[in-house]
């Protein structure tokens, strides 16, 4: 096995692992964060949101590139 076979896996893996940081981290920040300024970006609670969202959808990425390697490998 090269390293060439290797690189859905680990995308599948990173994907799936840094899904589910961004939602954890997410929830930390709505939870923590409300009602104050996220270096400048905007309120805490709003960007928890946005990491919530978006480490779902990568966390469901992660899974159904797992999904399709573990049926076509």
């Amino acid at each position: 096995m090269s390293f060439k076979d290797l690189i859905w896996p680990l995308i599948a893996f990173s994907s799936y692992i840094i899904g589910g940081l961004l939602t954890f981290g997410g929830v930390a920040l709505i939870v923590l964060m409300k009602g104050k300024d996220l270096w400048g970006l905007g309120e805490g609670h709003t960007m928890g949101y946005l990491c919530v969202c978006l480490g779902l959808l990568l966390s469901i990425l992660g899974v159904l590139i797992m999904r399709i390697l573990r049926n076509r490998i």
